[in-house]
């Protein structure tokens, strides 16, 4: 029998005052009171006015709310606050360093990698990630581990080229 807590069990004055969070995000640390229900996504966006991590689908299809938690990439669509509580959290407005874009973001600009943008925080950071996790060697493997973010307006040539640079640059193939 598991122990399920549901909405209506809560008491009401809990559900004002949140569940306390502490998230270390890009390299800072903020707390804040969320509902149990409250995505990562929607902390990151309504909660600490963190905007470049788009809501697409809000159900885990697209990739637009891809984000980096302690290093590994995940839709945040999907990821309740508080069971992220104590986690690192690089989103895209945290990749730039000392006024220099990382190289992801400026392979994408190099390789028009985006038209509409709406994707293109998603795509970066699960590019980052897939390079982290080491496992893609090809543009074929690249084009198989990013297949879970959606890009509506085709650029798809574009990113592959944009990560295959990125990963060359770093010593990577592809």
């Amino acid at each position: 029998m598991q122990n399920t807590l549901k909405r209506q069990d809560l008491p009401a004055e809990g559900i004002r005052a949140g569940i306390a969070v502490t998230l270390h995000v890009n390299g800072e640390a903020r707390e804040l009171a969320v509902a149990p229900w409250t995505t990562l996504l929607d902390a990151l966006r309504d909660h600490l006015g963190l905007t470049g991590t788009k809501k697409g689908c809000d159900h885990g299809q697209c990739g637009a709310c891809t984000v980096l938690v302690d290093g590994r990439r995940i839709v945040s669509c999907l990821a309740l606050a508080v069971m992220r509580d104590g986690a690192r959290v690089t989103t895209v407005e945290g990749l730039a360093k000392d006024g220099a874009l990382h190289p992801v973001q400026q392979a994408f600009i190099d390789h028009d990698a985006f038209q509409c943008g709406y994707c293109t925080p998603g795509q970066i950071c699960s590019a980052i990630g897939l390079m982290a996790e080491g496992r893609a060697t090809t543009t074929d493997e690249i084009r198989e581990l990013m297949s879970g973010n959606i890009c509506r307006c085709g650029a798809y040539p574009n990113i592959v080229a944009a990560i295959a640079q990125a990963m060359a640059a770093r010593g990577g193939s592809a």
